[in-house]
């Protein structure tokens, strides 16, 4: 007995310092920076004494508007990429092909990685003054797109955040699907419910914590992005990520505390829809099983 028990603690040892690569890693690479970021955003650059000045700062309407701005465009994409997706994914779900299936998915999966600079730089090239898309409206329809319609405006940005979103979802939301067994339609049916009915009453609650969980994923995947919205609008449209940036790296308006303080709000922010993500994805992993 005392020789398993003793076995037992040196393969759990073993375990343990295998694990430690990686822990290093996370706390070199994400606890360490939170810790400084959080000190960072009290501490007074000039008098290095505790403040709270960059919170206060908080309130002014720049900061007030890159926090609506940024909420805004990332639950309207969020809301857009979850109703569109829902249903893009369901078609692929419905394919009698596995082939096929799989394709879309490995299609899926390589569009929503495919963000930041050279998404930015696409779109440019397909909706902007002289894109592509924009002279072909021009010369065959005599419609002028511009300045009705800008890619470097808010609007532009939604069409440009949508396009790595709607993939993220379908890739939420298939597992989910899977999950609907054929038997619970063939039972609900059997006790005379219709199409309707199904989806109403065991459908939508088994599809519920993964539309809730891709609404989350989606909104923070949105909120947190930098270089798309920096390459299509820069200083145009104020953003809580544009604003962090200009704040740490810029020229002329640089003030790391508030940028630091901006990017703990941030955080949080971020934090919660990660937990709401969490908890509503474990609940998918049960209807999965």
């Amino acid at each position: 007995m005392g020789k398993t028990n003793t076995k037992h603690k040196k393969d759990s040892l073993k375990n343990w310092l295998g694990f430690m690569p990686f822990l290093l890693v996370c706390m070199a690479f994400e606890f360490v920076p939170i810790i400084f970021l959080v000190r960072g955003s009290f501490i007074d650059k000039a008098t290095q004494q505790l403040t709270l000045a960059h919170y206060q700062a908080m309130s002014r309407t720049i900061y007030v508007n890159s926090f609506v701005n940024s909420i805004k465009i990332s639950g309207l994409t969020a809301i857009v990429g979850v109703v569109l997706g829902t249903l893009i994914g369901y078609a692929i779900n419905k394919l009698p092909s596995e082939g096929v299936k799989n394709a879309l998915i490995s299609l899926s999966d390589v569009t929503t990685n495919f963000s930041g600079a050279p998404l930015a730089f696409a779109f440019i090239i397909i909706l902007g003054m002289n894109g592509v898309i924009t002279q072909f409206v021009l010369k065959y329809f005599s419609y002028e797109m511009y300045p009705k319609f800008s890619i470097y405006s808010f609007s532009g940005l939604v069409l440009a955040y949508v396009y790595f979103q709607l993939p993220l979802m379908v890739l939420t939301i298939i597992p989910a699907f899977v999950g609907i067994k054929k038997e619970l339609q063939e039972s609900a049916e059997s006790l005379g419910a219709n199409t309707f009915q199904f989806w109403r009453h065991i459908g939508i609650p088994i599809l519920g914590p993964s539309l809730l969980a891709g609404l989350t994923l989606l909104f923070a995947n949105a909120y947190g992005a930098y270089a798309t919205a920096y390459t299509l609008v820069e200083s145009q449209l104020s953003l809580v990520t544009l604003q962090i940036g200009f704040m740490i790296a810029g020229e002329v308006r640089h003030d790391p505390g508030i940028g630091m303080a901006m990017a703990v709000l941030s955080l949080i922010i971020m934090g919660l829809s990660i937990a709401i993500y969490q908890i509503t994805i474990s609940k998918v992993r049960r209807w999965s099983k």
